[in-house]
């Protein structure tokens, strides 16, 4: 059994009431994912402050992807910083302006919810912004098939990546396939997974046993539109 001398309990102690203080500070998100479909240009999310102290709450938009990283969004977030009062719920609402994305596929943005916390009352008080980052799915018109039928229509190969083989998503759809796990022969292989755009193909690295995979079907789970986790499975073309 170790003894605690003062200073060490003390520190102990006051490491304690921090995680405490931490455990119960936090805004809330409701969802995971916000999608707009049109005609609808607009969207709207729920921010909860669950917590003892008002804090401000900071909102804001970005590119989903590299490519359209340089272009002015063409969304507006509001509000995009106010006043979150200690157990009450705030609005965010989404605007799009009605152009500038395409309109044969479908695009995603981030989502950033950023808590500020009011300025400490005491010296040396650790203080924590915490920032949630959610999808933001825009869904245009007459597209043609459905998020389920392009989870489900995935192809998928079996490839060689430097030297080792690797797992190939296609995704020929119009929408995003947010893949949560990817996996071969009952498990033993295991695929590096994320989203996959439309009209893109990705490449996994796989983990797990040595050798080659020899089974004929991927087993893999997607995020569904109400955030939820679907379990599919699919032909292996090699």
């Amino acid at each position: 059994m170790k003894l605690l001398f003062p200073a060490a309990r003390a520190a102990l102690v006051g490491s304690l009431l921090m995680l405490s203080s931490l455990a119960q500070a936090g805004i809330t998100v409701e969802g995971t994912r916000v999608i707009m479909s049109a005609p609808a240009q607009e969207a709207a999310i729920t921010v909860g402050n669950p917590g003892a102290q008002d804090v401000m709450i900071q909102s804001w938009l970005e590119a989903g992807d590299a490519a359209a990283a340089a272009a002015d969004l063409p969304f507006a977030i509001t509000p995009s910083l106010g006043r979150l009062a200690s157990g009450k719920q705030q609005t965010l609402r989404i605007f799009y302006q009605g152009e500038g994305l395409p309109t044969d596929r479908e695009s995603v943005f981030w989502l950033s919810v950023q808590e500020i916390p009011p300025k400490a009352k005491e010296e040396n008080t650790l203080q924590l912004a915490v920032r949630q980052r959610l999808k933001v799915f825009y869904r245009p018109a007459r597209l043609t098939g459905t998020p389920e039928a392009a989870a489900q229509q995935i192809q998928w190969r079996l490839v060689e990546n430097a030297g080792k083989p690797a797992l190939e998503a296609r995704n020929a759809s119009a929408y995003h396939v947010s893949l949560v796990s990817a996996t071969l022969d009952n498990g033993r292989y295991k695929g590096d997974t994320r989203m996959v755009a439309p009209g893109a193909t990705e490449i996994f690295a796989l983990n797990g046993a040595a050798g080659r995979p020899t089974g004929a079907t991927v087993t893999y789970e997607v995020v569904n539109d109400y955030g939820g986790v679907t379990a599919l499975s699919g032909a292996l073309n090699r």
